[in-house]
C-alpha cells in the first residue's frame, strides 16, 4: 500500500469534486480498490501502486481540461474516467488543437467528437452541400452550427441562416399563446441553444440585430436567393418533396448548406411523405454534394440515449418482421 497526494491549487476544487461531491463519487466508483479522500485543495489516494498510477493519469487529464476551460460537466467527467481509447484521451488532452471548430464563451472549446462528426467536417470542407442523417443525440445540429460559426468567424461567408420546418409534433400551432414569433420560437430553440454555446451573448445579439445570423422557419426561405451564406436546414425529415426541393434551389453563389435529419422521427401528417429519403437517394453521386450517416455510436448526450435508441431499433425490427410474416 502506498499513498499519493494530488494538489488542486491550479483549479476551482468545487469544479473537480462536483455538487455534493457528485464527481468525486464517480471517481471512487471508477477505482473501488483505492481509498480516495478529499482534503480541501488536495486529494489523497491510497492503494496498490499500479492502480494509483492509472487514477493519477485520469485525474491529470481532468485537471488539464479544467485549467484550460474552467468548467467540466459531469457527463464529460464520466467520459474522461471511462475513455481508455487514444481518441478520447486526445480529445480531452487537446493534443490536436487544430481540431477545434470554435472557441466559445469562457474558453469552451467546440470540436467534432466522434468519427462521423469528423466526417461532417471533412465533407463540408470539400463540398457545398452535405446531408447529415442520423438518430437523436448524435450531434448533427450542434456540429453543423459549429461549422457555420467557424465559417463566419473565418470570413468564408458573410451570414448564417438557420432554418427548420415548423411542424406540429402533437400540438396545434394555432392554439399556442403569443404572436407568430412567440409561436415559432419553440421550434427553433435548439438552434438558439447551440449558438449560445459558441458566441458571447452580446455579440450574438448584435449578429441577430444586423441579420448576420438569421433563424427562421423554412417557409420564410421561399423566393430568396441565399448568397455568401452558410445555411442549415435542421429536422429535414419533416419536409415534403416540394419543400426540400425549394430549400435546395435557394442556394446561391459562395454558399454552403448542411441538411440534417432523423428519418425515425417524422412528425408530418400521415397523408404526407418525408422528402428527406428521396432527396438523399436521388442526389447521390453528384459532385459537390456529400452524405454522412451517423449512428448510435455517435451519441454524445446522456449515456442512456444510446441505450434508448438501440431499444427502439430492436422494436422497429420486430414490428417490420411481424408485418412481413402476416
Amino acid at each position: 500500500m502506498t499513498d499519493t497526494i494530488i494538489s488542486l491549487n491550479s483549479i476551482n476544487p468545487i469544479e473537480f469534486f462536483g455538487v455534493n461531491n457528485g464527481k468525486l463519487d464517480l471517481l471512487k466508483k471508477k477505482f473501488p480498490l483505492l481509498k480516495i479522500l478529499s482534503r480541501g485543495t488536495q486529494i489523497k489516494i491510497s492503494g496498490a501502486p499500479e492502480q494509483i498510477e492509472v487514477a493519477k493519469e485520469k485525474i491529470e487529464l481532468i485537471l488539464q481540461y479544467l485549467e484550460r476551460n474552467g468548467h467540466l460537466s459531469e457527463n464529460y467527467f464520466e467520459q474522461i474516467l471511462g475513455g481508455d481509447d487514444a481518441e478520447t484521451v486526445d480529445h480531452f488532452v487537446d493534443r490536436h488543437p487544430n481540431d477545434i471548430l470554435v472557441f466559445g464563451p469562457n474558453g469552451k472549446t467546440v470540436r467534432a467528437r466522434t468519427v462521423n462528426q469528423k466526417k461532417m467536417v471533412q465533407a463540408i470542407d470539400k463540398n457545398d452541400i452535405v446531408f447529415a442523417i442520423g438518430p437523436a443525440g448524435t450531434g448533427k445540429t450542434y456540429t453543423a452550427v459549429a461549422l457555420a460559426v467557424r465559417a463566419l468567424k473565418n470570413k468564408i461567408v458573410k451570414k448564417i441562416i438557420l432554418t427548420r420546418p415548423a411542424v406540429e409534433a402533437g400540438e396545434n400551432l394555432g392554439f399556442l399563446p403569443g404572436d407568430l414569433k412567440e409561436k415559432i420560437d419553440p421550434y427553433l430553440r435548439p438552434l438558439y441553444d447551440a449558438l449560445d454555446d459558441m458566441i458571447p451573448a452580446d455579440k450574438l445579439g448584435y449578429y441577430m440585430t444586423t441579420r448576420t445570423i438569421e433563424i427562421a422557419p423554412l417557409a420564410y426561405m421561399r423566393g430568396r436567393t441565399l448568397d455568401n451564406a452558410f445555411i442549415i436546414l435542421d429536422e429535414a425529415q419533416n419536409t415534403n418533396d416540394l419543400q426540400l426541393k425549394m430549400f435546395l434551389t435557394r442556394i446561391g453563389a459562395n454558399a454552403k448548406a448542411i441538411i440534417t435529419g432523423d428519418p425515425t422521427q417524422i412528425d408530418l401528417p400521415r397523408n404526407q411523405r418525408s422528402g428527406l429519403h428521396k432527396a438523399s437517394r436521388i442526389l447521390q453521386n453528384i459532385d459537390g454534394i456529400a452524405h454522412v450517416e451517423l449512428s448510435e455510436e455517435d451519441v454524445v448526450r446522456h449515456k442512456l440515449v444510446k441505450a434508448i435508441i438501440k431499444a427502439y431499433e430492436k422494436e422497429y425490427e420486430k414490428e417490420e418482421a411481424f408485418l412481413k410474416d402476416r
